[in-house]
């Protein structure tokens, strides 16, 4: 039996790939509806397509959007196409934002490399991309009444909100924003029966861990950081928003969950 049915929608920002493939599969699977927005050329498209045909084997409504989840194009074209995809009855039960959308430079230049250093147009993109653009969607959400009365929105942190690795300065920036960000949506939300949390993974394989520099060093660290010496996977990552969804979770609000194994205590 289902645990959810197809009039709750789950909006997958980042669906591709990573967290958000895993939880669109798991979600769907557990009977909600999934809208993936993702951005991807086409040439990746030969590996993605086949796990969004498998999640489509649930039987249950899934809906991929290849487009800029940031623009305020993108963003209309989702909404309306939630709208006639959800329909009267539809509404969307979670909103999970992971988006991994940044820049990577470091704030000094490497001479050697003759690299440039970060910009402020960097940092205030990947700030916006992976941080503020949750207030966005959102609001933009509410506004359409889209949805429902027990609604849960997610954003992704990681162990770069406190710790300095280089050339991360920008996305830890993001993040430090998104956890702000995701607190005052808990507390103004409310009241709309919108709740918010942020999850904190171990480190995890997938293709934006391997954008960052160092990160074959941060994998065995934390492999030996773990009381259960191995890495977070996306499926741990995606069982731990399902339990959020459950109604026996509604009094979580607000709250950063690490989901690592207990990683970040060592």
């Amino acid at each position: 039996m289902s645990q959810f049915n197809t009039n709750q929608w789950a909006v997958i920002l980042g669906g591709s790939s990573g967290f958000g493939l895993a939880t669109a599969k798991k979600l769907s699977a557990s009977g909600m509806g999934v809208c993936v927005v993702h951005r991807d050329r086409r040439g990746a498209m030969k590996t993605i397509q086949p796990e969004f045909e498998e999640i489509q084997k649930n039987g249950n409504p899934f809906v991929a959007l290849n487009l800029d989840a940031l623009s305020p194009e993108g963003q209309e074209k989702t909404i309306t196409v939630l709208q006639d995809k959800m329909g009267p009855e539809g509404k969307v039960k979670v909103l999970l934002h992971s988006i991994a959308f940044g820049n990577l430079k470091t704030i000094v230049p490497d001479p050697s490399q003759d690299t440039p250093f970060l910009a402020d147009e960097d940092m205030s993109h990947t700030i916006y991309s992976m941080g503020t653009s949750l207030l966005t969607w959102t609001q933009k959400l509410f506004t359409t009444h889209l949805f429902s009365k027990d609604a849960q929105v997610i954003g992704l942190t990681s162990e770069g909100n406190q710790k300095v690795l280089p050339g991360y300065s920008a996305v830890s920036a993001a993040k430090v924003a998104l956890e702000s960000v995701s607190r005052a949506i808990a507390v103004e939300f409310a009241p709309n029966h919108i709740r918010s949390n942020i999850i904190q993974a171990g480190v995890t394989q997938t293709p934006a861990l391997k954008l960052i520099p160092g990160h074959e060093k941060m994998i065995q660290d934390a492999i030996k950081r773990n009381p259960y010496e191995r890495l977070t996977t996306p499926e741990d990552v995606a069982n731990t928003i399902y339990l959020l969804c459950l109604p026996e979770a509604g009094w979580i609000n607000g709250s950063l969950i690490h989901v690592d194994g207990g990683e970040h205590l060592k």
